[in-house]
């Protein structure tokens, strides 16, 4: 298969690159990329993107599966409307020329808690992200909502408290289905999932990835 891959510079997407780089289910990944990260490999090609002009890399959008891992912090974003902009308009646009171009199948990286009804923007703006994804109707759309990630060496504080802490309350059989999921375990499940399920939707909630 030919994947497509958004976000490969993100925690999650890069360990998915480097799973498809291995999987030999993939014979060729195309990674949608800001800027070049030279990484040398006969089954990759970056194509550097501007993502506020998508049609100008339209022609490259073609393959079997495309996975969408792009998202940013509201910190790193600046504001509410710039992170609308990334997490929701940029992987809509690219969405719907992948659908124009014929790609069957698509993954999705959402969040826990993801609901166009809920009354959190960031909740709120992944859920409106999955209604837009799914009325574009994919023969396969696969959608990620973990909890908690666990990216290594990370530097934010409040991640490696929060995990901490789960992990204690975890030990001592509490919340088990809110336990941390590091992203190279969340990139494996996300690259199998393509060759392993069937077409139409599917919703892999929380613990029912470390399952999958």
């Amino acid at each position: 298969m030919k994947a497509l891959i958004i976000g490969a510079t993100g925690a999650t997407g890069k360990d998915l690159v480097n799973l498809l780089l291995q999987d030999p289910a993939y014979t060729s990944v195309v990674a949608f990329v800001r800027r070049a990260r030279n990484i040398h490999h006969p089954k990759l090609v970056e194509i550097v993107t501007d993502f506020d002009h998508l049609e100008t890399v339209a022609h490259h959008i073609q393959g079997d599966v495309w996975f969408s891992c792009l998202g940013t912090t509201l910190k790193t974003a600046g504001s509410q409307a710039n992170q609308w902009h990334i997490d929701y308009e940029i992987p809509v646009q690219f969405a719907t020329i992948a659908k124009a171009n014929q790609v069957p199948s698509m993954v999705l990286l959402s969040a826990y808690g993801a609901s166009s009804a809920s009354r959190v923007f960031y909740s709120r703006m992944k859920g409106k992200l999955e209604e837009a994804m799914a009325a574009l109707h994919f023969d396969q759309y696969i959608v990620f909502r973990p909890g908690l990630l666990l990216r290594k060496d990370t530097d934010r504080l409040g991640e490696r408290i929060s995990a901490g802490l789960l992990r204690f309350l975890n030990g001592i059989g509490l919340v088990r289905k809110f336990r941390p999921l590091p992203t190279a375990l969340l990139a494996e499940k996300m690259a199998k999932a393509p060759t392993q399920l069937s077409t139409g939707k599917h919703l892999i909630e929380l613990d029912q990835v470390f399952r999958f």
